[in-house]
């Protein structure tokens, strides 16, 4: 990993044992039944925005933060992990823009991600990942990677071409509900103000190995607010990383974790289709933030936001997408802590 010039196959050895390492599962078999390995999608990545090296190949435009979670005792009847213990927990946090560019404007109308590591008892770790967009565009890793090749700007225009986004919608169904979700919800004016979507389906496991499946997300106690299509229009490009530093500044900035409960026939393995508004909700915890500051230097910056780093209490389910983030992430932070 010290090398720059390291070879694909040194690189996929590595994705494997940090994969094996990091996580419950080993989800490299798993993501290459789909026909897509985790090499051709962080290519795919790099063709489209090009690579700044040594930084992540998506969700490259980031920020820093620093907090604690405090989970509720309503937690207990459905997971046993300690992440709920009622105990303050240290948070590392990253807030982010989807897609390659570093210097991506922060009016795109394109996800905002939330990355969160909680530093348990017994040096124990639990990852959430989550964008500000309730599902997700691909159903199969294979939506993703056609949709970023689709992405890619054509060399006259220095845009995507919209003849080749409108044939990937077509051909790809499942991209259509994140797509109109973007469309129409502008962005917001701070990442204070944005709720944060888990997006896939979860299993919760409790004292008695009692399993449920839910889906979480976290709701500003800020507000939710959106930018005007006006503010669109006369935003400066970068203003989300010093809105947070301010906000933080002025005081902690706090979610609450709501998590509904699944029912049967809802979804356990597509993160394209939301559940029914009506689930059972429950409040599962507070997520404060305390800090935030650039990311160069900062201690998200070298951090492998895993989504299947899990605690026990806390398991995936069969969803194709989650379990092949484990395996890109992994081949991605390979190259960048190689300085590719």
């Amino acid at each position: 990993m010290k090398d720059a010039d390291m070879d694909t196959k040194s690189i996929s050895l590595t994705t494997c044992l940090l994969t094996a390492t990091l996580t419950l599962t080993t989800p490299c078999s798993r993501a290459e039944t789909n026909g897509v390995t985790a090499e051709q999608a962080v290519t795919a990545l790099e063709n489209t925005f090009g690579v700044t090296p040594g930084e992540r190949r998506n969700h490259t435009k980031g920020t820093c933060a620093a907090g604690e979670f405090v989970g509720t005792a309503a937690a207990a009847p459905y997971s046993r992990s300690a992440l709920f213990s009622g105990k303050p927990v240290p948070v590392v946090a990253r807030f982010s823009l989807a897609g390659g560019n570093p210097k991506a404007p922060d009016t795109a109308k394109s996800a905002r991600g939330m990355a969160l590591e909680f530093r348990l008892p017994g040096d124990n770790l639990q990852h959430i990942t989550m964008l500000n967009t309730p599902i997700f565009g691909a159903a199969k890793p294979q939506t993703f990677v056609d949709m970023i090749i689709a992405s890619r700007p054509d060399p006259a225009t220095g845009k995507p071409d919209p003849e080749k986004i409108k044939a990937f919608q077509t051909s790809h169904p499942d991209n259509l509900a994140q797509a109109t979700f973007l469309a129409k919800n502008n962005p917001p004016p701070s990442y204070a103000n944005s709720a944060f979507f888990g997006i896939h389906t979860f299993k919760f496991i409790n004292s008695d190995n009692k399993i449920t499946y839910v889906r979480w997300r976290f709701v500003p106690q800020d507000g939710e607010k959106r930018l005007t299509n006006e503010q669109l229009k006369t935003s400066p490009p970068n203003f989300l990383e010093e809105a947070l530093i301010k906000r933080t500044k002025q005081g902690p900035i706090r979610w609450d974790m709501l998590v509904s409960i699944g029912e049967p026939g809802d979804t356990e393995d597509n993160p394209t289709i939301a559940w029914p508004d009506n689930r059972k909700t429950i409040k599962f915890g507070t997520l404060t933030i305390s800090s935030a500051m650039p990311q160069k230097g900062a201690e998200c910056e070298k951090i492998n936001f895993d989504p299947l780093v899990m605690s026990d209490g806390i398991e995936p389910t069969n969803d194709p997408i989650l379990l092949f983030r484990s395996p890109a992430y992994a081949f991605s932070f390979a190259k960048r802590m190689g300085g590719i």
